[in-house]
């Protein structure tokens, strides 16, 4: 495959204040996506209200952002590849902002949805993106630190979210909470204009996968609904074993459209390296242990008489170590390697939910394992993955390697949610079920580990 963007120089030491600049941009807009999905919980209740809704229809708002914005990040990669990381990135933050302002100016329930979606769309493309900037510009010594930061955004985003939301629905309305993103992605773009590295095409870009871009899309739309859907009780069918069938067939479709196109959205030949699927494998596992801490608030409340409406303080010191453990893991990369930080991480994660499995051990055990939790999902979400990524796969795929990461994790992170709750309601939902899938939680970090240890000892920069 031919390489069809120049890749900018690294930049030298000397221009600090353009390497502030560029962080600053970077930093920002992936942390206004990250920010959005942490703000949607607490304000449900305002928006059932406002619209009349029930709790099915509200968690739509949920669900389409989460399909938009894994949808488009393959699209969004693919074309930061072909046309350059600079418009890419801005046009995600303007769709993004194109999205809150319909959320915000929003009749009906229905155009609330649409504007949604249209921020999913936007918010897809700005994490994968940032991330090949990162790889493009900076050198090697700088990446780590600056993945780490990057990393940390969610950590961020998880605890200034909920408080944010609840003081602007309770002062100036819910609408604030989106009308907030337009001054800041305002800000971003003029930023973007002056800071983002501009590339240039060094030869025409052929066709555009439109074959690999339409299955792939049926896939992701099958694939989310057969793990996400939950029986149909209009109907009384389980409609979920028929979406998981329709994804295999479309995956086994995809690979044979893609190994055919000389510039394909989701290039078959990245996986063929070692080191990027073992990377992409373990962005799986990422995934999951995120997915993981959604029911620990559940242990918090059964087993430990915490109210329902104090239980997210228990995730505090989780949220607080993972963004720790993400800046101290950025910090470290370089000079530890990226196995070890992955193997340290995937350790620590392993001991946190076998720990929170037994939660007979009381209140003092739980915490000591969401510090463990908290640490090892701070080290595995910095940069260790993505710098593998960025280090094994070509300069010119460098946008469609980072949308994988995100990819897996976003498919993870489902496959989590959905695992945990389906163990946990086969023993009626109780203290027991939960205990037996974090048991299966921690077995599956166990994995995880053993295939990091499978990682080259210290990752070296890809000359392809």
């Amino acid at each position: 495959m031919s390489q069809q963007t120049q890749v900018p120089t690294p930049l030298p030491a000397a221009d600090d204040a353009v390497q502030r600049r560029l962080v600053q941009v970077l930093f920002v807009g992936v942390f206004m996506a990250a920010l959005d999905s942490a703000i949607v919980g607490p304000v449900l209740p305002a928006l059932r209200e406002a619209f009349g809704v029930d709790n099915r229809t509200a968690g739509l708002l949920t669900t389409v952002f989460s399909l938009s914005s894994l949808c488009s990040t393959a699209l969004m990669a693919y074309f930061s590849d072909r046309h350059g990381r600079r418009p890419v990135y801005l046009a995600s933050v303007v769709l993004f902002a194109i999205g809150s302002l319909c959320i915000a100016a929003a009749p009906s329930f229905d155009l609330l949805l649409l504007g949604r979606a249209i921020q999913g769309i936007g918010a897809g493309g700005i994490a994968p993106v940032a991330s090949a900037v990162i790889g493009d510009v900076f050198t090697v010594e700088r990446r780590g630190r600056i993945l780490g930061l990057i990393g940390a955004t969610h950590g961020m985003a998880f605890v200034l979210g909920p408080p944010l939301a609840t003081v602007l629905t309770s002062t100036l309305g819910w609408r604030w909470l989106f009308l907030v993103n337009l001054p800041v992605a305002l800000v971003v773009l003029c930023l973007g204009v002056r800071s983002l590295p501009r590339q240039h095409s060094v030869a025409a870009p052929g066709p555009i996968d439109l074959a690999g871009i339409t299955v792939t899309l049926l896939f992701l739309l099958c694939l989310v609904l057969g793990i996400s859907r939950l029986p149909d009780s209009a109907t009384g069918m389980l409609l979920w074993p028929w979406f998981l069938a329709a994804s295999g067939v479309l995956l086994v479709a995809l690979v044979a459209i893609e190994k055919r196109q000389a510039q394909a959205l989701i290039p078959i030949d990245l996986f063929a390296n070692r080191q990027l699927a073992f990377a992409y494998a373990l962005t799986l596992g990422v995934g999951f242990s995120m997915g993981g801490i959604v029911f620990l608030t559940s242990i918090a409340t059964l087993a430990y008489g915490i109210s329902v409406e104090n239980a997210g303080l228990a995730l505090l010191p989780l949220v607080l170590c993972s963004m720790v453990g993400s800046m101290a893991a950025g910090r470290l990369l370089n000079r530890l390697g990226a196995r070890n930080m992955v193997i340290f991480g995937f350790g620590l994660l392993t001991l946190g939910y076998l720990q929170s499995a037994v939660p007979q051990t009381g209140f003092t055990a739980f915490v000591v394992a969401s510090v463990l939790i908290g640490i090892g999902l701070g080290v595995v979400v910095s940069g260790a993955l993505r710098t593998i990524a960025i280090d094994e796969a070509p300069p010119a795929l460098r946008g469609t390697a980072q949308g994988l990461i995100n990819i897996f994790n976003a498919v993870g992170t489902l496959l989590a949610v959905t695992c945990i709750s389906a163990i946990a309601d086969l023993d009626g939902g109780e203290l027991t079920g939960f205990g037996h899938a974090y048991l299966a939680m921690g077995l599956s970090m166990l994995v995880m580990l053993l295939i990091a240890f499978g990682l080259k000892r210290k990752s070296t920069e890809s000359v392809t």
